[in-house]
């Protein structure tokens, strides 16, 4: 388990659950990931404000990854919720990957980013379709999970991969996880949450201010 300290009192979990093998990611890179499930948002815990920045961040730093990153040397997927930025795919040296997370950290806004980008012989052919079936059958499994969190977990898929994003307390965190590992075609789960504390979820669904 890795944790990522944001800005304000809250972490950043970062936790890969390996039912198999860890397989590589391969995305193109596009606008907040290939393969993004937001769910149905009936509800979203980041303000309008922080919806608006995530998606000027995804924005950014898919322009300025493209500026730098031919599409021969690697394909990446970068995702923001609430400024914690996920950035996966592929690219071909450690050198790139590297370049890849100093150009997304230097975009405006971003609070804390997880790099997920894998280094590759040679990159990988895109699975866009099965990786869209994956990420539905998640978001089905966390609609009946123990806790309602299909309107506030966003779904990233890639090869197996399961990346979890959010902002959820400890106990709905280990009940997502939970509710996604035992799905068919998951080979790994990880939790990329901005852990918040149950005062804080009550104030969240309440619209107050946690004391």
């Amino acid at each position: 388990m890795q944790t990522h300290r944001l800005t304000r009192l809250c972490s950043v979990v970062l936790l890969s659950l390996a039912a198999a093998g860890s397989l590589t990611a391969c995305f193109p890179l596009v606008l907040g990931g290939a393969v993004v499930g937001g769910t149905v948002v009936l509800t979203d815990r980041r303000t309008t404000g922080s919806q608006v920045e995530d998606e000027g961040i995804e924005l950014k730093a898919s322009n300025r990854l493209h500026d730098v990153l031919a599409p021969a040397r690697g394909r990446i997927s970068v995702v923001s919720y609430n400024q914690l930025v996920l950035v996966t795919g592929e690219v071909t040296t450690e050198a790139d990957r590297q370049l890849v997370e100093q150009t997304v950290s230097r975009v405006e806004k971003v609070r804390s980013l997880v790099n997920e980008v894998s280094v590759v012989a040679s990159l990988s052919d895109s699975t866009l379709g099965s990786e869209t079936l994956l990420t539905s059958r998640v978001k089905a499994a966390l609609v009946d999970s123990k806790d309602p969190l299909a309107n506030a977990v966003k779904v990233v898929s890639e090869r197996g991969t399961v990346y979890l994003m959010g902002r959820l307390t400890e106990r709905e965190a280990l009940n997502a996880v939970e509710a996604v590992r035992g799905v068919s075609g998951v080979q790994k789960v990880v939790r990329v949450f901005e852990i918040i504390s149950e005062a804080e979820l009550s104030a969240l669904k309440s619209g107050t201010t946690p004391k």
